[in-house]
């Protein structure tokens, strides 16, 4: 008579294979933890509590983070982690009361403001024109005027004189939809 021996993996599985299972669990676990923790980036605070960057403003391209949009002026698909607007004077304001961090000028995204403000919120305004009203370290108030959205920024020069708006919490972009009012303008 003939005995059989197991493979060592089936041994191996018999004898740890529950152990096995219950890791691949804990890991699924901790990673949809890890996930949901990630989408909670945002604090409690209301549209109303935030400002307009532009009045009577029309969105030329909205936030898109999960799908790509055609970059006219590069030739290229891309994400686009920002908000588009013009309006009929083009004036741009602070959404929220805050400190200027910077204000610098380039050719690829024209003069463009950094304003801190609270709640762990930095608003950017990209594509301004040359005639910016507010300096480094300036405290600025919600609906504060900050210079005029321009066709200065290369990067997006297709699409004409426009303010190009970065809204960002805790260090990471944000879809600003979910704090501004920028359908019922």
């Amino acid at each position: 008579m003939e005995i059989k021996q197991e493979g060592k993996f089936k041994t191996l599985f018999k004898r740890y294979g529950i152990l096995c299972i219950a890791c691949v669990f804990a890991l699924v676990v901790a990673l949809g933890v890890a996930l949901g923790v990630q989408g909670a980036r945002q604090v409690s605070v209301t549209p109303a509590d935030f400002g307009l960057p532009m009045q009577n403003a029309t969105v030329v391209k909205d936030y898109a983070d999960d799908r790509l949009q055609l970059n006219e002026s590069l030739n290229r698909w891309e994400i686009h982690l920002a908000v588009d607007m013009t309006s009929d004077d083009n004036a741009v304001f602070s959404v929220l009361d805050g400190v200027v961090d910077s204000v610098e000028s380039n050719s690829l995204d024209g003069c463009v403001v950094t304003i801190t403000h609270g709640d762990g919120f930095t608003s950017i305004y990209s594509s301004l024109g040359e005639d910016v009203l507010v300096k480094a370290g300036d405290r600025v108030t919600k609906g504060q005027q900050i210079g005029t959205a321009s066709a200065d920024a290369t990067n997006e020069s297709v699409d004409g004189a426009h303010l190009h708006f970065v809204l960002m919490q805790n260090g990471v972009e944000v879809d600003p939809n979910i704090y501004l009012d920028l359908q019922n303008k």
